[in-house]
């Protein structure tokens, strides 16, 4: 009752801790931030508090922190959401920092400046760029006094923006620090007890219980995976989805305002005087009057870059008005300008004197969207046309900075929301669930006050996280208590259970004796080449008829079947610790022929399992190479299984750098390089050019069984 006692304050001594540092730190970051902002400094004083929540407590509270001051920043200025990101890259740069001791010591800190002055002030600079707030620095004029001594702008602004964020982090730096050594002496004793929801661990058997061991993927990097994936797929859908919709607005916009100053150029221009104007130009009466209409209608909006009006003709366009640019000079009234290439398309339309859509064209006159409006006489006789072009370059500029506002936020958001949930995992679910394995697996069985001592162990965990855990850890207290009373009954069958099991080895071991030494091994490698294969085919577009979804899955299934015929070759051979000889090898061969065979049996018995369609052609024509000189049957190019081909580089390359009884094993690069030798001969060369571009990723799978025993297959 006293240590549950003792557990419970715990929790709320941990829960307490966390919260108060979290609030603390927010205020130090309000203060800091307003302060900066009130009194004029170019400063921003706005992760005080961050630092100090990292280094007191860890990622999760340095970031919370973070996320909350920058909430906090949008009330006094909506933008202040764009630069999330640069409160997470230091809640995550100052928390890593601190786990390797660079807090520990003062000039330890302060070593850390450059690196933030160069990520945090590269970021900075790129974000205030493009979200228009106002810098800081200019009321000093430092970005000026550099640009004087090396004349150069860009350059000039790079350094301003280090410089900056330089003394901002040596004063945040030195506050911090003087913080984080006022409160460690309450703070650090319970930073130091681990688990939020169950019995005080101390540092090290946190770090015992989070990096314990797991026959493959621990549930921990499992559940980051599928957080981060998820998040990332989440975050990409949601940039392109409102890049796609950016973009799409901006377009509809200028064709609504190219559109609109298009009706207007064709409302000004007298129809019944298109002709005189081309003969006769400025010398018609109102030809002066018009132009200069159209000229303050192309003035009026900064985004319209040319206006003109054309008589369309077969033999080109006549020009009745071109105004002129302060980069290009209009054409004169009458000429005839050429009709370019992408103009084609539309020409009976406009010779017909049909409305066509806008068209967006990038040329020698720039990447513009022009509108064209046909300007009809008193008869609704089409005479001209009216067209207004409207620069698409500033779309780039604002959807390039559109993403980049985007992109802040998202990649803030994306690390606050990993960053969560790798703290819930880790204290919700991998530290109980840990902490529950390790205490079963120390469970001791040899005496009945060992037993009893177990128990109790296994109780004063008091895991409390509410949940399915939870559920699993009481469970497991409620089996081990009521084990005690069933061990004397287990004690007397342990004989009975002994004989039992005895007889059972003597099965597995006569099955065993019947079968390859590391087929086990061998399937599971070989297995794994396949799906990197097919999936890389996939990916790449290759043989993109045959490769469907149920395909990829058959054959991945099919696979480890592929030396099943094996079981009915003598081990004299199988096992041969040496080379075979051509009578040897002949019955060795026929491992192909049996596995056919056996599968064919089993399809019989199982008509409707459809990878075993594939396990016979895998099984049957693995060893057929690609130039028709394989076995058994002879089969050449893609009269071979795709299935099969697949299988053959893999086989191979799994033999190549596995150890056998007559052979070392070869390096990872002289395998790949016989893989590539054997393209077009041996091997299908589509699949071998797939497998030789995945090396990286073969390399991880040859990486993963290396350090598993290789026996011969």
């Amino acid at each position: 009752m006293n240590r549950a006692s003792d557990v419970a304050a715990t929790y709320k001594g941990r829960s307490r801790y966390l919260i108060i540092l979290c609030a603390l730190s927010l205020l130090i970051n309000i203060v800091g931030m307003v302060a900066a902002k009130s009194l004029g400094f170019p400063l921003y004083l706005d992760s005080i508090g961050t630092m100090t929540a990292a280094v007191l407590g860890g990622y999760m509270p340095g970031v919370l922190v973070g996320f909350l001051t920058c909430a906090f920043g949008c009330v006094m200025d909506v933008k202040s959401i764009y630069l999330l990101i640069l409160s997470m890259i230091t809640a995550l740069m100052t928390t890593a920092l601190a786990r390797r001791g660079g807090f520990r010591r003062p000039w330890k800190a302060y070593l850390s400046l450059p690196l933030y002055a160069i990520i945090i002030g590269m970021i900075r600079m790129v974000l205030y760029t493009y979200i228009g707030f106002e810098i800081p620095f200019k009321s000093t004029g430092l970005d000026v006094v550099i640009f004087e001594h090396i004349n150069n702008l860009i350059a000039s602004q790079i350094l301003s923006y280090m410089l900056i964020e330089l003394i901002d982090k040596a004063i945040v730096l030195t506050v911090a620090f003087i913080l984080i050594k006022l409160l460690s002496k309450k703070f650090l004793k319970s930073n130091e007890i681990g688990g939020i929801w169950q019995a005080p661990l101390n540092k090290d058997e946190v770090n015992r219980l989070i990096n314990i061991k797991t026959r493959t993927v621990s549930l921990r990097t499992k559940m980051v995976f599928i957080l981060v994936i998820a998040t990332v797929f989440m975050a990409f859908t949601a940039a392109t989805i409102s890049a796609f919709l950016f973009t799409k607005s901006i377009i509809e916009d200028n064709e609504s305002l190219a559109d609109g100053m298009a009706s207007l150029a064709a409302d000004a221009v007298d129809a019944e005087r298109v002709d005189e104007y081309i003969l006769n130009g400025e010398n018609v009466e109102g030809y002066k009057e018009t132009r200069e209409m159209l000229y303050k209608l192309r003035d009026s909006s900064p985004d319209v870059e040319y206006v003109y009006v054309y008589k369309i003709t077969e033999d080109g366009c006549h020009v009745v008005f071109d105004l002129d640019t302060d980069d290009v000079a209009g054409s004169k009234p009458g000429d005839v300008v050429e009709f370019d290439e992408t103009f084609y398309p539309y020409l009976p339309a406009l010779f017909a004197g049909k409305t066509i859509d806008p068209i967006i064209s990038n040329d020698s006159y720039g990447w513009l969207l022009t509108v064209y409006k046909p300007v009809y006489d008193s008869n609704g006789v089409c005479r001209c046309y009216a067209a207004v072009d409207v620069s698409m370059h500033k779309l780039s500029n604002y959807a390039y900075g559109f993403m980049i506002k985007l992109l802040s936020i998202l990649f803030g958001v994306l690390i606050f929301i990993i960053v969560l949930g790798i703290w819930f995992t880790q204290n919700n679910i991998i530290l109980p669930v840990n902490t529950i394995a390790s205490c079963a697996g120390e469970f001791a069985y040899n005496t009945d006050t060992e037993r009893r001592d177990s128990v109790e162990r296994t109780k004063r965990l008091q895991i409390r996280t509410g949940d399915e855990v939870e559920n699993l850890y009481n469970v497991f207290v409620k089996t081990m208590g009521e084990t005690m009373d069933y061990i004397d009954d287990v004690r007397e069958k342990n004989e009975t259970i002994s004989n039992m099991q005895n007889g059972l080895i003597m099965v597995l071991a006569e099955m065993v004796e019947s079968r390859d030494q590391c087929t086990g091994d061998h399937v599971r490698k070989t297995a794994a080449y396949v799906k990197l294969i097919l999936e890389e085919m996939k990916r790449r577009g290759a043989y993109k008829e045959q490769l469907s979804d149920q395909f990829i899955t058959d054959v991945i299934n099919a696979a480890p079947l592929h030396d099943i015929g094996k079981i009915s070759v003598s081990d004299v051979i199988l096992n041969k610790p040496g080379k075979l000889t051509d009578e040897e090898f002949e019955i060795m061969k026929l491992h192909t022929v049996y596995g056919s065979e056996i599968i064919e049996k089993a399809m019989d018995i199982v008509p409707e399992t459809g990878y075993l369609s594939e396990a016979k052609n895998v099984a049957e024509f693995h060893h057929e190479k690609w130039n028709g000189k394989g076995y058994p049957r002879g089969l050449s190019g893609e009269d071979i299984p795709l299935s099969a081909r697949v299988m053959a580089v893999a086989d191979v390359f799994d033999a190549l750098v596995s150890r056998r009884s007559y052979k070392q094993p070869f390096t990872f690069e002289k395998a790949m390089s016989i893989i590539k030798e054997d393209a077009g001969t041996h091997f299908d060369p589509v699949v071998a050019e797939v497998f030789l571009g995945a090396q990286d990723k073969v390399r991880e799978i040859a990486e993963e069984f290396k350090d598993e025993p290789e026996n011969d297959n």
